[in-house]
C-alpha cells in the first residue's frame, strides 16, 4: 500500500518560538507490523521524535493477535508500555507474510488490556477533536470500520495520513510505488544505524535480520516511515493537492474536481535516509 494521501492534511511544522514550545502533534499509528520491516522502522521513528505525542498504536489486518504481541514487546523493551496498544479484528488472511514472528512471539511481557482498535481511535477523536492525526501504514480494514461505525467521530480527526494508493502509475493499485519505491535503505545507512548500539537500534537490527532471512532480501524499502518523516520535514515528500476517487475495484484515481487530498508524488531518498539515521540515533 504505497502512496501518501494526506486527507484534510496540514503539514505539521515544529519550530522554536522563543521560550514557548509548540504543542506536540497527537498521533495514532495503525499498522500491520510484522509483515514487511518498514512498520517497525516507522514505530522507531515515531518513538525518536519528541514532536509527536503517541496516543496509541493499533494492529490492523490478518494476525492482529501476534501484531499486538509484537507492539507490546517492542514498547516494553523500550520502556514505553505507557503507550496503549489496540487490536483490530483478527482474520485468517496473509498469515505466511508475518516475517518477524519469532521476535513477536518471544519475550515475556506483563499482560495488559488491548482495546478494540476502531473504538479506541474514535474515542481519541472525540476526546481531542481536530487534534489527532491518524497515520495508517497498512491495509485499511480498521479505517473502513471506523467510517462505517461513526463517520461523525471519524471526521473529528485532524487529518489522516495514509501509505496507500497509486496515482499516475499502474504499478500498484494501492500506494504509488513511483513516489516511494526509491526509499531503499542501503548498506551504508543500515551500518550507521545498527552500529549506534542503543536498545532501539539493536531491536531494529534484529528485526531486519529476521526479515532478511525470511524474505531472502537485503535492502528494505522504508515506505511507512515516510508518512511520519513527511510530517516532521515536509520537503522530504512534498504534497500536491489532488481530487482523488476510488473505482469499483478499489483503485485510487486522479479525477477532475476540487482537491480532497494531498498526495506525495516524489520523494527525496538520500535526504530521507540521512534524516532517518540522524533522528533515530540522536539524543
Amino acid at each position: 500500500m504505497r502512496k501518501i494521501l494526506g486527507i484534510a492534511a496540514a503539514a505539521f511544522l515544529i519550530a522554536a518560538n522563543g521560550a514557548q514550545a509548540q504543542p506536540r502533534e497527537k498521533i495514532i499509528i495503525d499498522s500491520d507490523i510484522g509483515d514487511d520491516i518498514d512498520d517497525a522502522f516507522a514505530l522507531g521513528l515515531a518513538l525518536s521524535s519528541p514532536e509527536f505525542e503517541i496516543l496509541g498504536v493499533s494492529a490492523s489486518f490478518g494476525d492482529t493477535v501476534t501484531r499486538v504481541r509484537m507492539f507490546d514487546r517492542m514498547l516494553g523493551e523500550l520502556g514505553r508500555s505507557d503507550i496503549p496498544v489496540a487490536m483490530g479484528t483478527p482474520a485468517a488472511v496473509n498469515l505466511n507474510a508475518f516475517t518477524q514472528r519469532r521476535y513477536a512471539e518471544g519475550g515475556t511481557m506483563a499482560p495488559r488490556p488491548h482495546p478494540n482498535a476502531v473504538d479506541f481511535v474514535l474515542e481519541q477523536a472525540r476526546k481531542y477533536p481536530g487534534q489527532v492525526t491518524l497515520v495508517a501504514v497498512g491495509p485499511l480494514p480498521n479505517v473502513g470500520a471506523m467510517i462505517d461505525k461513526d463517520l461523525g467521530a471519524f471526521r473529528l480527526l485532524k487529518q489522516v495520513v495514509i501509505m496507500g494508493g497509486s496515482i499516475r502509475t499502474m504499478n500498484d493499485p494501492l500506494m504509488p510505488l513511483d513516489s516511494t519505491a526509491n526509499l531503499k535503505f542501503h548498506e551504508v545507512a543500515r551500518t550507521a544505524l545498527f552500529a549506534h548500539g542503543s536498545m532501539l537500534t539493536n531491536i531494529l537490527a534484529g528485526l531486519y535480520y529476521e526479515w532478511s532471512a525470511a524474505t531472502r532480501a537485503s535492502t528494505p524499502i522504508l515506505y511507512d516511515p515516510m508518512t511520519l518523516a513527511s510530517l516532521l520535514q515536509p520537503s522530504l515528500c512534498p504534497l500536491t493537492p489532488l481530487h482523488i476517487t476510488l473505482d469499483d475495484a478499489g483503485n485510487t484515481k486522479e479525477t477532475p474536481g476540487a482537491p480532497n487530498a494531498e498526495v506525495c508524488l516524489h520523494s527525496d531518498a538520500d535526504a530521507f535516509a540521512q534524516f532517518y539515521v540522524r533522528r533515530v540515533t540522536g539524543p
